[in-house]
């Protein structure tokens, strides 16, 4: 398979095949004119990245991921541990986004939203002695 027809085959884009490539994630094969040649087990790891990638995996994770997957005498708590793990992570995020959102959400309430050129969510969000009560989600992967 070349890597249009495995971008097609894994919904990634060429792209990113040859980014997760030059990553050492996977090794596609090269044919005698040079172009990349895509077997069976290429398409695989490509598929557990675009997968797991979806669903918030960072680039060391699914390196990690594609090690366990390669070790055939992995222990699949190994790999439960990471889901596990990752589900952490998630609940960690979607608890700072509803605080965010519940801040957003006292702000908009507070603001009278009319002509006049007072705003209550500037004001609050200018002073320093209001706390935020979350953790902004700058790198989730941590």
């Amino acid at each position: 398979m070349n890597i249009g027809q495995a971008a097609e085959a894994t919904g990634l884009s060429a792209k990113s095949i040859r980014y997760y490539e030059s990553q050492g994630l996977l090794q596609a094969q090269r044919q005698a004119n040079g172009y990349r040649h895509y077997d069976r087990a290429c398409i695989r790891r490509l598929t557990l990245l675009s997968r797991a990638r979806s669903v918030g995996f960072s680039l060391q994770e699914c390196a990690e991921l594609l090690a366990l997957f390669d070790d055939q005498k992995r222990h699949s708590k190994d790999v439960k541990r990471a889901v596990q793990h990752k589900i952490a992570q998630l609940d960690r995020q979607l608890d700072n986004l509803t605080r965010m959102r519940n801040t957003l959400e006292e702000l908009a309430h507070r603001c009278t939203g009319d002509e006049k050129p007072q705003c209550a969510i500037l004001s609050d969000l200018s002073e320093s002695e209001r706390p935020m009560t979350f953790t902004l989600l700058e790198d989730s992967h941590e």
